[in-house]
């Protein structure tokens, strides 16, 4: 049997001859056997293409404001397993981990489980001896056939409905809409951070019965000035300090999760909304470095959609000199894509293989291939992240800004170079 979390990590990533083996039967046996129950008093579940990952943190960052015991469950993790599952606050231990994943191998049987399915049931495993007021769960792909969708939750949060995954989740966003709406329940709140979800969402609440809590028409937000903020819903406003999770998307996903709390029932203090609002943070999304004069972001975006609301960002803060892209994907992403959402903004580019992520990674020189008629289409080529970033650092000059972009591994890297690994 293996030892340490180290080895427990190559054992399960043994055990499933696929990467992704959507369904529920297999890993909802295992959770009879391993008598799973509620993970907690409460269960909020966040699917969305962009966005989960902060909105989570504003969730759980207000509940712990209020003096709820939270915890939370994210994927995928940027430097270290550990990050997915979190406890009032602090990342589950190795030990902890590795007992979790010592249960779920002694129920399992013959039943075969992906990666992603044994780091689902190791949380609500923790998650049920916790004692918790509160359980996020963030969805891994899509909503109505992930792991996470075992559980009921209280209330169900989309944040965000756009093009990715399409392999399994759908060519458009009326298909890929239908599969994140699989994690509403009958009769109970599905909170929406988009102000136009599609038809689909729609028409799945109805069928179920399930409260659409919607953007721009059931709870609204807007700036107030460059400090705050105001939430609102009808008879009822909050004026809040901005986040400091920097895109202008946070706001929207700040208001999402306000709205996710809200719709729980429970009373949530104005002044933890407030702390929560201004404390959350999640690492790698435009995360800031300062590296002699020069402005370095390092961000998790990999898909158009996460690439719009970047350049929104670039366009509203300009630096005095150039913004260096530094950009690596992977094969299953739409890169060109991401390039012709941030190009008026970028003035050079700097690509870089991910052979280390294979089989979704690629070389260089085919990843640039896939760029083909694109901006970054001549871009500067880096066997991988850390090379590019060098280059891209040698090469600028104080007052310029680096924006290293594509992936989590991309980001992840790029955080250890840049000594916070």
């Amino acid at each position: 049997m293996p030892r340490t979390l180290s080895d427990w990590l190559e054992y399960i990533e043994r055990q499933h001859p696929k990467t992704i083996d959507m369904g529920l039967d297999r890993v909802r046996a295992v959770a009879t056997r391993l008598a799973l129950e509620r993970p907690a008093k409460k269960v909020i579940t966040v699917a969305g293409t962009n966005g989960k990952g902060s909105t989570v943190a504003f969730i759980e960052a207000i509940a712990r404001a209020a003096g709820w015991r939270v915890g939370a469950y994210t994927s995928p993790h940027l430097l270290a397993y550990n990050e997915r599952v979190r406890i009032d606050g602090i990342d589950a231990t190795d030990e902890r981990l590795v007992a979790a994943f010592e249960a779920i191998e002694a129920a399992r049987g013959d039943t075969l489980l992906t990666y992603f399915e044994y780091g689902t049931l190791a949380a609500l495993w923790l998650f049920q001896r916790s004692r918790l007021d509160l359980a996020i769960l963030e969805v891994g792909l899509g909503g109505r056939l992930d792991a996470t969708n075992l559980v009921d939750p209280d209330v169900a949060v989309i944040t965000t409905v756009d093009l990715d995954h399409q392999d399994w989740l759908g060519e458009d966003r009326e298909a890929i809409g239908f599969e994140k709406a699989g994690i509403a329940r009958a009769w109970k709140p599905l909170v929406l951070g988009d102000d136009d979800p599609p038809a689909s969402v729609l028409r799945h609440a109805y069928a179920i019965g399930a409260s659409a809590i919607r953007a721009g028409c059931d709870f609204f937000f807007e700036p107030v000035d460059a400090d705050t903020w105001r939430w609102r819903e009808l008879n009822f406003a909050l004026q809040l300090p901005r986040p400091a999770l920097a895109a202008p998307a946070q706001l929207r996903n700040a208001a999402t999760a306000i709205a996710a709390l809200r719709a729980l029932g429970r009373t949530v203090p104005a002044a933890a909304v407030a702390q929560g609002v201004a404390q959350a943070n999640v690492a790698a999304r435009l995360q800031r470095f300062e590296r002699e004069g020069i402005d370095i972001l390092v961000d998790v975006g990999h898909n158009p959609q996460a690439a719009r609301a970047l350049a929104d960002f670039l366009r509203s803060a300009p630096v005095a000199g150039r913004t260096l892209a530094v950009f690596a994907a992977l094969a299953d992403k739409d890169a060109g894509g991401v390039v012709d959402a941030l190009a008026a903004q970028v003035d050079g580019w700097h690509l870089a293989g991910l052979e280390e992520a294979a089989p979704r990674g690629l070389p260089v020189d085919e990843f640039a291939g896939r760029l083909a008629g694109t901006a970054a289409a001549d871009g500067l080529r880096h066997p991988d992240v850390a090379q590019a970033l060098a280059a891209a650092r040698a090469g600028a000059r104080a007052g310029d800004r680096v924006l290293v972009l594509g992936s989590f591994h991309t980001a992840a890297t790029a955080l250890r170079e840049l000594g916070t690994g």
